[in-house]
């Protein structure tokens, strides 16, 4: 696999633990990670929205022509292509059971690997340790720059610092960004869809935007 990680490969990359694999998040994991999907489809400009509101978010249209080239995002945009539906009932159609999907790509990436082990001799552990950790440092790096120094993102990390917020694991990630009141605020921003004019200066971008806005209003909803 060499094309670059999806959004949705990054977003689960920082929200598992570095020793263990198990992820920050786990009970609204498969929202973000579906939101991560919507995103990705819309920066490719194979979705849009119809622009209306509520707390399912606004519909979401497939958009654009030809096969994806990614068996991931194919499917999720054959089931968008089936009839229009809200933001929230994408999430779960999408994000449920995307997990799986993801860790066994980040596998394939050498990202990760999977080692097996017995609790007290007995209880079979399957862990997924960091195996490269090259790729994740730098998206780390990536995310601390925007949260801690305020640097203005490009719009896949946007995405992912949105999500992150939204998920309510910014605190757990270890060993950057450090969390802080700042951090804290800069993500919420985040969440409410400011990211720099540079990020959101174009259709494709500004459907992207609203598309993890709403996401991380369902996220957060759901949290709380």
């Amino acid at each position: 696999m060499t094309e670059e990680p999806l959004i949705a490969e990054d977003l689960l990359l920082l929200m598992l633990d570095d020793k263990s694999g198990t992820p920050a998040g786990a009970g609204t994991l498969h929202y973000a990670l579906g939101g991560a999907v919507l995103v990705e489809l819309a920066l490719r400009g194979r979705v849009e929205t119809d622009g209306s509101g509520g707390l399912g978010g606004p519909k979401v249209l497939a958009a654009g022509e030809g096969p994806l080239g990614d068996p991931l995002l194919q499917e999720a945009y054959d089931k968008i292509a089936e009839k229009p539906r809200s933001v929230q009932s994408l999430l779960m159609a999408i994000g449920g059971g995307l997990r799986k999907t993801l860790v066994e790509r980040l596998v394939e990436r050498g990202f990760l690997r999977r080692e097996s082990k017995r609790v007290l001799g007995l209880i079979p552990r399957t862990t997924l340790p960091i195996d490269d950790g090259r790729y994740e440092s730098e998206l780390r790096q990536r995310v601390r720059a925007v949260l801690e120094d305020g640097v203005e993102p490009d719009v896949r990390t946007a995405a992912v610092v949105a999500l992150l917020s939204s998920s309510g694991t910014l605190p757990s990630l270890h060993p950057v960004p450090k969390w802080s009141g700042e951090v804290y605020h800069r993500g919420k921003e985040f969440e409410e869809g400011s990211w720099g004019a540079s990020a959101v200066n174009t259709a494709v971008t500004r459907t992207a935007t609203a598309i993890a806005v709403a996401s991380a209003t369902v996220v957060v909803t759901t949290v709380t």
